[in-house]
């Protein structure tokens, strides 16, 4: 008996570096946060810059195509944890 529990303290020693997680997530996500509104500040800004006379239409599409596009991926990313969130609910207990 002795002799399997170290052995099973051996195998779970080798296995938890494995299980440990690597990276941080939540850095990513709040850099990716940071991002997004980054981008929302910039496109607002040249908004109303050519509102004003101070940045030139071309300027003003482009801005407002990044912000689309950014608003399109938090959109996506959402739903795709509403959606990971529902299928989890759905696992039988």
């Amino acid at each position: 008996m002795d002799i399997r529990s170290s052995f099973a303290a051996q195998g779970y020693a080798a296995t938890k570096p494995a299980l440990t997680p690597k990276g941080d997530a939540g850095g990513a996500l709040q850099d990716a946060a940071k991002s997004f509104a980054a981008t929302l500040q910039e496109s607002e800004a040249t908004a109303k810059a050519a509102m004003s006379g101070g940045a030139d239409p071309h300027a003003l599409v482009e801005a407002l195509a990044q912000t689309e596009l950014a608003v399109e991926t938090a959109v996506t990313v959402r739903n795709k944890v509403v959606e990971a969130y529902q299928e989890i609910l759905r696992m039988p207990v």
